[in-house]
């Protein structure tokens, strides 16, 4: 089926139309009805000419045909404008848009509430190329902690996994053009194999998502998004250097993208090298062992970063389709100590070289395809998304015996090697007056296979099929419903697993064999589910008000189920459970957005219950001198939210603030009235920018600075540990110098973090556990060149 709608959505992308008649070129402006302000970036088309609108609102096309024209205007947050214009016309057209958004995506909720204000119901901020450039960081998750409520569990310096109001792992889905990124997600030491550089902007949904995204989404969604369609006959780049100092950091990434009339590609390669990173203490204590530090270097965290990523468009009046390939190949090492204590007997010297991997390390590689295509009729958008995905993930460590394990005779641990194929079918219809309908169908097969002498979680395969329907009404022009229902189910096929070698083994007469231990078996589970969700929006000219309810879903993982093995990374032996149900999570999200004077304010509390919420938690049984912990499920209540504000008391200066707040307790289970691990403290950010008036070579200048604050936490789950409250300071310069062009000036950022040297712990840390604290002081500098 798949090879078949692959051919049949090719055979179409290559078809392509032209004819030659008289024509104009015309500049047309786009603003917003009400304010009259430019609205930048909308999308405009005229018959087979596409463009976006520049960030004056304004849009050339060129060879316009003569006669009466058919112009269409789309943007996040705007009804869809379609209005026919006269050729020739020597004058700057001018088109209006009205608020509202004729697609089902999620509520666009900017970092700067002065922007769009969404009729849709979810609460969602959208970050743009400028936030990524301005904020990157060692990774795509680290780049994204500034954004209220979403942080991240960080894995070293070159790795971390995210978290939305202190869930992660795959209660998150991260979504790359409309297709779910699927790896090993469940791994706390996995973090996610994603070119951040390759990144155009990205939509964070918080609250229950799974009435688009189906399982996994029950915290909410991360959207990346790098398939915008590049102007007609343009050709542009960039190119994009940093280095950092706490890790010896150098990176270079070079983009390109081209359109002519219908036809545009875009390439892009990324290089990234780094050494061990700094911390601001000589020695950790780990199970009462003291590890002193070699130059205050977590040793054996170097690591590297080689992607490549290729995009092919088509685009004409009524299709638009895009393939685009990507291949993420990393290898970063584990710090040493972290891996057990048989590193005091290692023969490996971890301070020979700060820029060697050495044992324990892992390598991934990740490939993917994808496919999204757009067929525009009168009163609908089909839209159609293909993907498939190969994850190949080594784990190597030391091979020492363990137990009655012997020592094994190479150095992979485990091997994980996941294929996942995904196909996606929604239709937008607007042939209802005041309605706005999707309709969609989802299919998911994941194919993972293990190898390796450490066993941890079982072969297994995984089908998952979903359909939902969805609503906006139009009320007024002012308030808004939404609502939807969705049924998903899935099924997990778990292969059988015996050890490797042979284990004594008593039966109940006394008698002892030697035995290769069943730690799997084969299995056929299966699960389903309905979702849903309703909300209200009501805007009145700069604030609104907006209230959702959702309830979703989550279908256990084949760790939970049926993992029986040692895990090194955390040295622990863990112990899944066959009988968990799916968790189910019922949610409350509201928002109060206002604007007023110089000040933009948004705050967006919410309340969250899970009924049956899966949890690795200690018992008291141990395994061959480590403690067994096992998957169970337990009652859980939460609730917090976020606050944002943003002041200008003058033109050159903007003061930001935000505090984020997790409250959560497990109301039943063996861990009852204790809260959930990686629970995140009371945050809070604080910045300023200064805009300087440019000097000499220096177009523009820009000075800015921020704190980030968190308070102690002392509610935490055994074995966890309580974490002290920190303050981390950074300091900034950004500027452009014309160099090399006339036109693209070269931009120049430099940075410094952590800018006291602060010993800080942070308490979604993976390394926390261990008393590492977080990097020190680390200046940075990027300069990104267009062209």
């Amino acid at each position: 089926m798949t090879n078949k709608s692959l051919s049949y959505l090719f055979c179409v992308f290559f078809c392509a139309i032209s004819y030659a008649q008289k024509t104009q070129s015309i500049t047309l402006k786009i603003i917003d009805s009400n304010s009259k302000k430019e609205i930048p970036f909308a999308h405009v088309s005229i018959g087979d000419k596409h463009a976006y609108a520049k960030s004056d609102g304004r849009v050339f096309l060129s060879n316009i045909p003569y006669g009466s024209q058919k112009v269409m205007v789309t943007h996040v947050g705007y009804e869809t404008l379609k209005r026919n214009i006269s050729i020739p016309n020597e004058k700057e057209i001018i088109l209006a848009l009205t608020l509202n958004n004729a697609t089902l995506s999620e509520v666009v909720i900017s970092q700067n509430p002065r922007k769009t204000m969404s009729k849709f119901s979810a609460i969602t901020s959208e970050i743009d190329n400028n936030f990524l450039e301005k904020n990157r960081d060692n990774s795509l998750m680290q780049t994204l902690r500034d954004i209220p409520g979403v942080n991240a569990i960080t894995i070293g310096s070159g790795q971390s996994k995210p978290t939305i109001r202190g869930l992660g792992f795959n209660r998150i889905v991260v979504v790359e053009n409309g297709i779910k990124h699927e790896a090993q997600q469940w791994g706390a030491d996995h973090g996610l194999e994603i070119d951040q550089y390759n990144i155009e902007d990205i939509e964070v949904t918080k609250g229950a998502s799974s009435l688009l995204y189906g399982s996994d989404a029950i915290s909410g969604v991360i959207n990346l998004k790098n398939n915008t369609i590049p102007d007609i006959n343009s050709f542009s780049g960039e190119i994009n250097v940093t280095n950092r100092s706490n890790n010896d950091f150098y990176g270079i990434s070079v983009g390109i993208k081209q359109r002519y009339n219908q036809w545009f590609y875009k390439a892009r390669v990324t290089l990234e090298d780094y050494g061990d990173f700094k911390v601001p203490t000589d020695r950790i204590n780990y199970d009462n062992y003291i590890f002193n530090l070699h130059k205050n270097y977590l040793r054996n965290t170097a690591g590297y970063n080689h992607n490549l990523g290729f995009s092919l468009g088509y685009v004409n009046e009524n299709i638009t389709s895009i393939t685009t390939f990507s291949n993420i190949n990393a290898k970063n090492g584990f710090f040493a100590n972290a891996h057990g204590l048989e590193v005091r007997s290692s023969k490996i010297d971890y301070d020979h070289d700060n820029r060697d991997i050495d044992l324990p390390f892992h390598k991934v590689n990740h490939f993917k395809i994808t496919n999204n295509t757009s067929f525009s009729f009168e009163n609908n958008i089909l839209d159609l998304e293909l993907g498939y995905q190969k994850n190949h993930r080594e784990e190597h460590s030391e091979p020492v015996a363990h137990g009655y394990m012997p020592a094994p005779n190479n150095s992979m641990e485990r091997l994980f090697e996941k294929s996942t194929y995904t196909l996606n079918i929604k239709d937008r219809i607007s042939c209802f007056e005041n309605h706005k309908i999707t309709t969609g169908i989802n299919l998911e097969y994941q194919d993972n296979n293990i190898s390796g002498w450490g066993f941890l979680i079982p072969a297994y395969d995984r089908f998952t099929i979903g359909g939902f329907v969805y609503d906006q009404v139009k009320l007024n022009d002012n308030l808004y419903v939404d609502g939807g229902i969705r049924y998903d189910y899935g099924s997990i096929k778990t292969q059988p697993y015996y050890e490797w070698f042979y284990t004594p083994v008593t039966d109940q007469n006394g008698n002892t064999t030697q035995q290769k231990l069943q730690r799997a078996e084969k299995r056929n589970l299966s699960f389903s589910s309905f979702s849903a969700s309703a909300g209200i929006s009501y805007t009145k000219e700069s604030t609104s008000y907006k209230i959702n309810f959702g309830k979703s879903f989550r279908m256990p993982l084949a760790n939970e189920l049926a993992s029986d093995g040692v895990n090194y990374h955390m040295y622990r032996y863990e112990e899944g459970s066959l009988d968990l149900d799916p968790e189910s999570s019922y949610q409350i999200d509201a928002e109060f957005k206002t604007t007023f004077n110089n000040m933009d304010f948004q705050i967006t509390p919410f309340v969250n219950y899970f009924d049956n919420y899966i949890y690795l938690s200690p018992s008291s049984e141990y395994y061959q001198t480590l403690q067994k912990y096992q998957y169970q499920q337990s009652k859980v209540f939460r609730y917090g939210g976020e606050i944002l504000a943003h002041y200008r008391p003058i033109n050159s200066i903007t003061l930001s603030g935000s505090i984020e707040y997790v409250k959560a307790k497990q109301l039943s289970g063996r861990k009852k009235n204790f809260t959930l691990p990686f629970s995140p403290p009371l945050t809070g950010v604080v910045s300023v920018e200064y805009n300087l008036k440019p000097w000499s070579y220096f177009k523009e200048m820009n000075l800015f600075a921020s704190g980030r604050f968190a308070s102690d936490q002392n509610e935490i789950v055994p074995p966890e540990k309580p974490t002290k409250g920190y303050s981390l300071f950074s300091l900034g310069l950004r500027t452009n110098v014309l160099a090399f062009s006339k036109t693209n000036p070269l931009k120049i950022q430099g940075k410094i973090n952590n800018l006291f040297n602060r010993k800080a712990f942070d308490h979604t840390s993976f390394y926390r556990l261990i008393e590492v604290p977080q990097p020190g002081r680390n200046f940075s500098i990027t300069l990104i060149q267009t062209f």
